[in-house]
């Protein structure tokens, strides 16, 4: 299941001298919409570092970059959840361009654990957590 969970905008003072978003603002983009996706898929949100101790820190990235974006250009991001392990999560960003009929201008592949804030490494999931991502997983 995908949702499409962000929108933005590509600035011109975003772009580079050739007037393309710069991976700089790709990556800014996806991680913009990477907190709507922590809140819709694990009701996660940034008061759980400080309230329980619970963070999410990303280990692995790997961008597609399909199409050009430019100025102006009106950008959607979705995401779905392809894979919920003990630790981590595997998640997958979809950048459509909403100004060239939903082009697919990028695709970000995201592996994310759950982090221990106080003793900085990867915690399981909290039960909480686990089952509200539970609808979002793909069927077997």
């Amino acid at each position: 299941m995908s949702l499409p969970i962000f929108r933005a905008v590509a600035h011109p003072w975003q772009c580079d001298v050739m007037g393309h978003l710069t991976t700089r603002f790709y990556v800014a983009v996806f991680d913009d919409a990477s907190y709507h996706v922590l809140h819709a898929l694990f009701g996660w949100s940034g008061g759980d570092v400080s309230g329980r101790g619970i963070g999410v820190a990303d280990v692995r990235h790997e961008i597609e970059y399909l199409a050009e974006v430019g100025a102006g250009d009106l950008l959607e991001v979705s995401t779905r959840l392809d894979r919920l392990g003990g630790k981590s999560a595997t998640l997958v960003y979809d950048m459509a361009n909403l100004t060239r009929d939903g082009e697919s201008a990028a695709r970000l592949l995201q592996i994310s654990t759950c982090f221990d804030t106080q003793a900085r490494r990867a915690m399981p999931w909290p039960d909480d957590m686990r089952s509200h991502a539970s609808p979002f997983l793909p069927a077997d």
